[in-house]
């Protein structure tokens, strides 16, 4: 019983690690888009930029100005935010000290009538044109937020990049240190798991279900 005790101790910790690791790398679609952005800089010989989850919640907020107006995004009725929008509206809403906003040095939209998987949305919808890459590869970009929220709980589906060539922890700087948590939406930089696909966060079922087949596998291994 002593060696069933430690092998199902050594069991569950290890579970704790796992579960741990597939919640901050995995669940958050903005987080996955950034990564296949940096790969894709760094494969064409260029700087891996810096995911800046204060610049990232403004990008949740920049598409949210959109208020599910698709057209709005691209074509001859493309519109953006007023840049007065970034300190007034914006940084406040994501907790962003306004004296630490750094000039967007690029961005990056798209608005989508079903969710697909960042890969796609950045291969396929992102880069749509030679305007797209010379915004992905330039080198005055320094750091990088992204953000994907779907409308009403719901499709359209908006993507956003914003890139800056502020300095690493004194542009958009978080009060406290941690970034107000929006819903629906999710953004990158903040260890948040979250469902691109529904908008609303998802959570760990704990350790238990990996407790459980942990003494189901020690069970039949010890013929209990």
């Amino acid at each position: 019983m002593a060696a069933l005790f430690i092998l199902l101790s050594l069991l569950f910790f290890s579970a704790s690690a796992n579960v741990h690791n597939v919640v901050k790398v995995t669940d958050n679609p903005a987080d996955q888009l950034v990564a296949v952005l940096n790969s894709n800089r760094t494969a064409h010989k260029g700087s891996s930029l810096y995911d800046n989850p204060g610049l990232a919640c403004i990008a949740l907020q920049y598409v949210k100005a959109y208020q599910g107006d698709c057209d709005a995004v691209g074509g001859a009725d493309a519109k953006k935010p007023a840049e007065s929008e970034f300190a007034e509206t914006f940084a406040p809403a994501c907790g962003v000290t306004v004296s630490t906003l750094t000039p967007i040095t690029g961005r990056l939209l798209a608005c989508q009538s079903k969710y697909v998987d960042p890969a796609e949305v950045f291969s396929e919808v992102l880069m749509k044109n030679s305007k797209s890459l010379d915004i992905l590869y330039d080198k005055n970009h320094t750091e990088v937020g992204a953000a994907v929220t779907g409308t009403d709980g719901g499709s359209p589906y908006f993507w956003c990049v914003l890139f800056s060539n502020g300095k690493r922890n004194s542009s958009f700087a978080l009060e406290g240190g941690v970034a107000k948590v929006t819903r629906p939406g999710c953004f990158s930089g903040a260890n948040d798991a979250c469902s691109g696909a529904s908008d609303w966060p998802t959570r760990p079922l704990g350790l238990w279900p990996y407790a459980t087949s942990a003494l189901f596998l020690v069970m039949y291994a010890f013929g209990l």
